[in-house]
């Protein structure tokens, strides 16, 4: 899963956001610098992604990617899923995605000494561009792709036309998604039960 759905769901704290946050952002011992609550965030985002990869649902939609990009399979389908979230967040939260993103923007700004080098740079582009609310644009999702593209060394212009898969496949991938995700939140409420977490603040509340 992409920053999205990570953050969707971590418990709503400040720790718990951005421990799933920075997930995307750490290796190895690298958590252990954090907080007790942040490290928990962050083995649960490891958690989801090895869920994730493993799960047939999302195997099966690999194979929807063209072989000229199936090596990037598993980050197009991350992204896109983040879409598939925003433009069905309303089933899924009661609080709008706009509110949500703006409270995570806040959390970021007010922990920015803490986060690593890549997401500090990375905070005033994200906050400026709301790169969160525009998931659930297809433009956002290709401004992503892009963005993402630039990290790849070769191959990088595969990457970014992966828009293409999205629209090709739109219609499945979406059934892909409303198939999944609900047992990917099962899975983490499950999962939740094995960790202690501080006590909730609900974000946007």
């Amino acid at each position: 899963m992409n920053y999205l759905a990570h953050l969707f769901l971590a418990e709503h704290t400040p720790e718990s956001l951005l421990g799933n946050l920075l997930g995307d952002f750490l290796k190895g011992v690298d958590k252990e610098r954090y907080s007790i609550a942040i490290q928990q965030g962050i083995e649960l985002h490891r958690k989801v992604d090895a869920y994730t990869d493993s799960h047939p649902i999302v195997k099966e939609a690999k194979q929807l990617v063209s072989a000229s990009r199936r090596r990037f399979a598993g980050i197009l389908l991350d992204v896109f899923y983040d879409h598939f979230l925003a433009r069905n967040w309303q089933n899924y939260s009661s609080v709008t995605l706009d509110d949500f993103s703006q409270k995570v923007y806040v959390i970021l700004s007010q922990n920015q000494s803490i986060l690593p080098d890549r997401l500090q740079r990375a905070l005033p582009q994200m906050i400026q561009q709301d790169w969160l609310n525009k998931y659930q644009y297809i433009s956002g999702i290709e401004v992503t792709l892009n963005r993402m593209a630039h990290r790849v060394n070769r191959q990088g212009e595969i990457l970014a036309s992966g828009i293409e898969e999205l629209t090709a496949h739109y219609q499945e991938l979406d059934r892909s998604f409303q198939s999944f995700f609900p047992e990917l939140i099962g899975y983490v409420k499950t999962t939740r039960s094995h960790l202690k977490y501080p006590d909730r603040m609900e974000v946007g509340k």
